[in-house]
């Protein structure tokens, strides 16, 4: 399937969609705290989006059971929300969620520390810098190639792995679009040249220790093979003429 290029009415509806998407992670953020529970973060998340007329797009999704992907320390994406399973003092979590607004996606991803965590900390800074040292090299004219070794250098050069398994992806009326957006360098494979008009998800995926990963028994949750810390960092990103927009921003919420 070719990769789309947005109109500008489209374009207007996805940057609505990752407009609202960015004030429901932010009221998630504002919600995270020892103790609480994954399902009960999953159903803010879930209910907030509703609120402004979205559907949650994970709920379903290839029978995914919940509306937010809640991924704790070693899980790299996918973790399924439980009544059962509280966020601890020191936690890694991740909150990987995408709505639709009018038939269009929005996607983003936020990793914190719950509570002091050195490790955690470190490892959340990275890989979100990394996705913005990504978005410098996101024009038209550019190759994804040219974004992926951005991330790389610069997450293996503060001795973190990147995930070879899962990548990013188009965006738009569907939630997984042409084309894949990968965090790595391919040999011999510089990836598509961006032009003005495609909307993409970037999500860098960075482990603390080796970048294997293993899919547990429930089908979904992706952890690292060796128990290390991962954390997930994702943003809707436009293509333009000039810089590239992230979309999935809301003004005076901090990315």
């Amino acid at each position: 399937m070719p990769v789309s290029i947005k109109t500008q009415e489209e374009i207007a509806l996805m940057r609505e969609a990752g407009r609202i998407l960015a004030i429901v992670h932010e009221e998630m953020k504002k919600a995270l705290c020892p103790g609480i529970s994954t399902y009960k973060i999953d159903k803010l998340g879930e209910e907030i989006i509703r609120s402004y007329g979205c559907i949650p797009s994970c709920l379903g999704y290839e029978g995914y059971p919940a509306s937010v992907c809640i991924s704790i320390n070693d899980e790299v994406i996918h973790g399924i929300p439980d009544k059962k399973r509280l966020i601890r003092e020191g936690d890694l979590v991740s909150l990987d969620t995408v709505l639709s607004y009018k038939g269009y996606h929005a996607d983003a991803t936020r990793s914190y520390s719950v509570g002091p965590n050195p490790r955690a900390e470190d490892l959340v800074r990275v890989t979100r810098q990394s996705f913005f040292e990504g978005l410098r090299y996101a024009k038209a004219g550019n190759r994804l190639s040219d974004v992926a070794g951005a991330i790389q250098k610069y997450a293996e050069g503060h001795g973190y792995s990147v995930v070879r398994d899962f990548t990013g992806h188009g965006i738009g009326k569907e939630m997984h679009e042409e084309p894949e957006v990968y965090n790595y360098v391919r040999p011999f494979r510089k990836g598509i040249k961006l032009v003005p008009g495609m909307t993409l998800a970037v999500e860098p995926m960075i482990n603390e220790g080796s970048p294997d990963v293993a899919i547990l028994d429930d089908d979904w949750t992706v952890v690292t093979c060796d128990g290390s810390l991962a954390a997930h960092y994702e943003n809707t990103i436009l293509i333009t003429d000039k810089e590239p927009v992230i979309l999935t921003r809301a003004d005076g919420i901090d990315l």
